[in-house]
């Protein structure tokens, strides 16, 4: 199978370090226990969790504002 390399996944993903954290995060789970989302015998979790990203099958979940800003607005009422 090709070499999984960097530049694959930064057509995906436009951030380096936001790609060392996904990359970081998925091994955890595939240590955890997690299956595969892509076929890749014989490959460490790391490569695993690269060929992931460049497939395009994991994403990033935006975390919401709106929970941010209330917890911001009550802190605020506090003082």
């Amino acid at each position: 199978m090709a070499r999984i390399t960097i530049e694959d996944c930064l057509k995906r993903v436009k951030n380096r370090f936001l790609l060392v954290n996904m990359a970081a995060k998925r091994v955890r789970q595939i240590r955890e226990g997690s299956e595969y989302l892509v076929s890749s015998p014989k490959n460490e979790d790391i490569v695993v969790s690269l060929r992931e990203v460049a497939a395009g099958k994991i994403t990033i979940q935006e975390e919401r504002k709106e929970e941010e800003t209330e917890e911001l607005v009550e802190i605020e009422e506090n003082l």
